[in-house]
């Protein structure tokens, strides 16, 4: 079975809730959607309001504090937010990539050896059954191996170790300052062997919020050889079916899923930050046309958020005094901008409780884009 490029997009958007808002709590919409990119706490926020009919923040604020949702580093060792039920899973499949970065060459630097952390996560959980600052947890480091090595040790263990970030309080729950409290899910895994039931119930759950997807896709969204990501595809043969994508690539996908039609509506969406489905996949051009990915993924990694039009990038945004500025990198047709305006005015007000000039410390990627029709999107009237 054949599946075309724009297929691929629709498959992607409606698994993601972005082809209609779903009538979904907040922990039904995060297992749907699998993970939210939370490098900046607000968004998911915005992701989820992007996603979900009625989305109220406070019920993602009582999920952070219930700890019903928790963020973490995990997938490309970037920090997330998942379902509680997915942590332990999602972190023991991303257990040998963890042990290879953040056990590597800067740790070695300080002196200390792999086993040496293996030694020292038991006691640093001890310390954080409660939420510690990160100066806490510095000081502890350095109490048990001295200032010289605290920075490099602190690095490794901060990723390492199982830890959720704490909520620290408004507006979006976790401030820029990170507190951390042990993940209490049981014994810490430890060295570097994958973990083969864990990679494949992280490999379903991947194909069914962002599937279908190529070996590489799975790879690059977990930050994991592709070695055995195929080995876990084939284990899973029977729950996993393969179909040919464009160039003749394969890509794998849940077994009877349901693929929209290339035809599916595709609703405009102001997207969040470093929003997941901009990063979930080896090929981006799923979601950002080739010619606009240097302009929205930057080069020190950061992710612009986008305009979504019928299913891709096509432009920026940020909040200004007034309302938010879309700026355009092509032609748009008068009832996108409507479509945009529209969503503009449910933003702003969901901002406006919270923080109505979110990122704005990112706003200097502006003066690097390139000359594009740019128009103020009016605040709910």
């Amino acid at each position: 079975m054949k599946i075309t490029a724009r297929e691929l997009n629709r498959a992607t958007l409606s698994r993601q809730l972005l082809s209609a808002r779903e009538p979904l709590t907040v922990l039904d919409g995060m297992r749907r959607v699998v993970a939210l990119q939370a490098q900046h706490p607000a968004s998911p926020y915005v992701a989820l309001w992007n996603r979900l009919a009625g989305f109220a923040p406070a019920e993602l604020d009582d999920a952070f504090s219930r700890r019903s949702v928790v963020k973490a580093t995990l997938m490309r060792i970037t920090l997330h937010a998942v379902h509680t039920d997915d942590y332990q899973v999602f972190r023991a499949a991303m257990q040998p990539t963890l042990y290879g970065s953040r056990l590597g060459h800067r740790f070695a630097a300080t002196g200390l050896r792999p086993a040496d952390a293996e030694t020292l996560v038991p006691e640093l959980l001890a310390f954080a059954g409660r939420p510690r600052s990160a100066a806490e947890m510095q000081a502890w480091v350095e109490e048990r191996l001295g200032a010289e090595r605290r920075d490099g040790a602190w690095w490794g263990l901060r990723a390492y170790a199982p830890l959720h970030h704490a909520p620290a309080g408004a507006p979006w729950s976790f401030g820029v300052r990170p507190s951390f409290v042990a993940a209490g899910t049981g014994p810490a895994p430890t060295g570097r062997a994958v973990e083969p039931e864990a990679l494949r119930a992280l490999i379903l759950r991947y194909l069914a919020g962002f599937g279908p997807a190529s070996v590489a896709d799975v790879a690059q969204f977990a930050m994991v050889q592709r070695a055995p990501v195929r080995d876990a595809l084939r284990a899973l043969e029977g729950a996993v079916e393969q179909l040919q994508g464009p160039d003749g690539v394969v890509v794998f996908d849940l077994a009877g899923a349901c693929r929209p039609s290339a035809d599916l509506p595709a609703p405009p969406r102001l997207m969040a930050m470093w929003d997941g489905v901009l990063l979930a996949y080896a090929d981006r051009s799923r979601v950002i046309p080739p010619a606009y990915r240097p302009l929205v993924i930057r080069n020190n990694g950061d992710v612009l958020p986008t305009l979504l039009v019928d299913g891709y990038v096509a432009g920026v945004w940020r909040p200004v005094e007034g309302g938010i500025e879309a700026t355009a990198f092509h032609p748009l047709p008068p009832a996108v901008w409507d479509g945009l305006a529209a969503e503009a005015r449910s933003l702003t007000a969901l901002l406006a409780d919270r923080e109505p000039e979110v990122y704005s410390r990112y706003r200097h990627w502006w003066t690097k884009l390139p000359e594009a029709e740019v128009r103020l999107l009016p605040k709910l009237l």
